[in-house]
């Protein structure tokens, strides 16, 4: 663990420069982000076209189901590999192949009458390689950023995404009424950034070196190896628990407030306009998060956040007016977003470098695995007892998730410790002889 040093001043201390001033930093970030947000232009794409183009709703839940199938069944060797090959070819490959398999779609489409196997299998493609990728976003971010500042990027990323879900939709919108490839080409292009950005990047990426003399462990003994990390640490084993969780009750809410908005006689334009403001809410509460974890400490924010969050499900389902509804859930957005900072911002501290990418990319695994079952869930209470009573539902449910924060205190006590002074978890012993 590095000693601070004596010349340091508290004021230097508390005062880091700003990461916008650091050439890797805004490297990663703007090229994730333009990544991002090519992602989220072919996300309504795919569905539109397949509807266009077969006019089965079938369809075009086909191709989405594959892509997120795709990015489930390699979620977990991306992960195993970001500990044990070079991140940065991870980073500079698996977009490429990303970048090719959507060019293929915007030729397919452009050419007109593209089979609808060839897209399936293409959307498959782009799922496949997206998993691997997502294992090597974390740690990444760890070996960039100074660990004082790891809150503030988290906090960052979590900012950027909001916006990019904010225009992403509409964009894709207007690029797929301008032509109905040129969102796909623009989620190609968008991939080469990611590998741009990282061959611009100059700190070293990681992994370290695996000593010459010992034997490196397979594939799979990797990927146990990071399950058993999660196992020893109460804060993780309840943290990502507690948080796929939350992130299933969340997928609820989502489906539950658009049929709110059309109960309410909102339409289209009302969803859209609520959409935004929770999204902006999200944004608030990410820019707020670090700030409030220096104030009010990070037990206190977590808990308070998820009681805000509790309340805005409970009143969202009783305010008459679809504009209300926004302004309720943009409060439980300014909510949610700082519990993710947290969370986030300690796993990253917490967990060592040799083992982040394994971690990270089995939380995202059971976060994945288990957000379809909200969805489902929140559709079946709406359809038995009315949207109101199923956001209720859902309400309850989420009180004792935020319940379950008070009785934690030995899981989370972790928090009591300033992030920059958090310990990392001691390496794992060897499970094979």
């Amino acid at each position: 663990m590095a000693r601070s040093r004596p010349e340091e001043t508290p004021n230097t201390a508390e005062r880091p420069p700003s990461l916008w001033r650091d050439r890797d930093y805004v490297y990663w970030w703007s090229g994730n982000g333009l990544s991002t947000l090519g992602t989220s232009v072919s996300t309504l794409a795919f569905p539109l076209f397949m509807l266009y183009a077969t006019g089965s709703a079938t369809q075009a839940g086909t191709i989405t189901v594959l892509h997120m199938l795709g990015k489930l069944g390699t979620l977990a060797v991306g992960g195993a590999l970001a500990d044990r090959v070079s991140r940065r070819a991870i980073l500079c490959v698996v977009p490429l192949v990303e970048a090719v398999a959507m060019a293929a779609v915007a030729l397919l489409v452009y050419r007109g009458s593209p089979p609808v196997l060839a897209l399936d299998a293409l959307a498959l493609v782009s799922g496949l390689a997206a998993g691997l990728k997502i294992g090597v976003s974390t740690p990444v971010l760890r070996r960039i950023v100074p660990k004082e500042q790891v809150a503030t990027a988290t906090a960052q990323s979590m900012g950027r995404d909001m916006v990019v879900q904010l225009i992403g939709a509409p964009l894709g919108g207007l690029l797929y009424s301008m032509a109905r490839w040129i969102p796909f080409l623009f989620d190609a292009m968008s991939f080469v950034f990611v590998t741009l950005g990282s061959l611009l990047i100059r700190r070293p990426l990681g992994p370290d070196r695996h000593p010459d003399g010992d034997r490196r462990p397979g594939l799979v003994a990797d990927m146990k190896d990071g399950v058993r990390l999660i196992r020893r640490s109460d804060y993780l084993m309840f943290t990502l628990t507690w948080g796929a969780l939350l992130n299933t009750l969340a997928q609820g809410l989502t489906l539950l407030f658009i049929v709110l908005v059309r109960h309410r006689g909102g339409g289209p334009t009302a969803v859209g306009v609520a959409t935004s403001l929770a999204l902006a809410g999200g944004l608030i509460g990410a820019v707020a998060g670090p700030w409030l974890m220096r104030r009010l400490g990070a037990r206190r924010v977590l808990l308070l956040s998820a009681w805000v969050f509790v309340a805005s499900f409970a009143v969202v389902a009783l305010v008459p007016q679809p504009w209300q509804i926004g302004l309720v859930l943009m409060v439980g957005m300014t909510g949610m977003a700082p519990m993710n900072v947290v969370t986030e911002s300690y796993e990253v501290r917490l967990v060592p470098d040799a083992y982040l990418g394994r971690v990270a990319a089995t939380g995202q695994f059971f976060f994945q695995g288990m957000q379809w079952i909200g969805p489902l869930v929140a559709g079946f209470l709406a359809d038995a007892a009315g949207v109101e009573t199923a956001v209720l539902i859902l309400a309850a449910a989420m009180a004792l998730l935020a319940i379950s924060l008070h009785l934690a205190r030995r899981h989370l006590s972790i928090l009591d410790t300033p992030l920059a002074e958090v310990p990392e978890l001691p390496a794992l012993q060897p499970a094979h002889v």
